[in-house]
């Protein structure tokens, strides 16, 4: 028996393992103009506009101040050192790892090198790869090995983000795996092509999953107080099945 995905990815709430520790590190180093309402609002949209964020929220400026406005009361307690705040698992989820040393490290390179990110900080990186069973795409948890098939191509052994080793599963490193997909702003419809490849969430009555697909059409709409109204015809890749979707289900493929 085919083994079933949820309805959806993971409700996410909160801030990412990346976030968690780029502004604990802004807290450490400076608690000037923190919680200043123009640093809170550059800050969420830098971690907005991240390959972290893909189908979870948009982090608003207050969210953002209210963690410094909580950490410095916090520290007003207890002073917790760097080391322990990272080590505090509660706080920071799992990051994506292999555990068989430095030729897994070039795997890892190598996977910044192919969605395009300059920096090798791995920390700050999150992936999605595409499941064998449904063909969907889903947030990868962490990278588990590595082998190199009889043809010589790599593959890496995926955990996803809210399942079990149970759901463990090899995929091709290059066919299979990429950074997470990044949803659209309301204000970026334009960047939405005729021809081009998007990640959208199919929604059906029993499963509402993310998939590849083209598109075919779109019809431009002016926007209103709701935000995008345009409308995106468009036609997944796995089953070739047509619908007409808004720009909320729509993410921007890395690569």
């Amino acid at each position: 028996m085919d083994r079933l995905r949820p309805r959806q990815r993971p409700v996410f709430s909160g801030f990412t393992k990346a976030e968690i520790e780029k502004m604990e590190k802004l807290f450490m180093e400076s608690r000037e103009l923190l919680q200043s309402k123009e640093f809170c609002q550059k800050l969420a949209r830098k971690f907005s506009s991240s390959s972290g964020r893909a189908g979870k929220p948009i982090v608003k400026w207050n969210e953002v101040q209210n963690w410094f406005t909580t950490r410095q009361q916090e520290s007003e307690v207890k002073v917790p050192s760097v080391t322990n705040t990272y080590k505090d698992e509660s706080r920071l989820p799992q990051t994506c790892l292999l555990n068989d040393g430095d030729q897994s490290c070039q795997i890892l390179k190598g996977l910044v090198s192919k969605v395009g990110e300059k920096v090798l900080d791995l920390s700050e990186l999150e992936f999605e790869a595409k499941s064998s069973t449904d063909g969907a795409w889903y947030d990868v948890d962490m990278f588990l090995s590595h082998r190199v098939t009889s043809s010589g191509e790599t593959e890496v052994c995926v955990r996803f983000v809210g399942f079990g080793a149970e759901e463990d599963e090899w995929v091709n490193v290059k066919k299979a795996v990429r950074g997470l997909s990044i949803p659209f702003e309301h204000s970026e419809c334009c960047k939405v092509m005729v021809g081009g490849l998007v990640l959208c969430l199919q929604e059906r009555r029993d499963q509402s999953i993310y998939y590849d697909a083209h598109v075919l059409e779109i019809e431009r709409k002016t926007h209103d107080i709701r935000g995008c109204r345009c409308l995106f015809f468009i036609r997944y890749d796995h089953d070739s099945s047509e619908e007409t979707v808004c720009l909320r289900r729509l993410c921007r493929v890395l690569g």
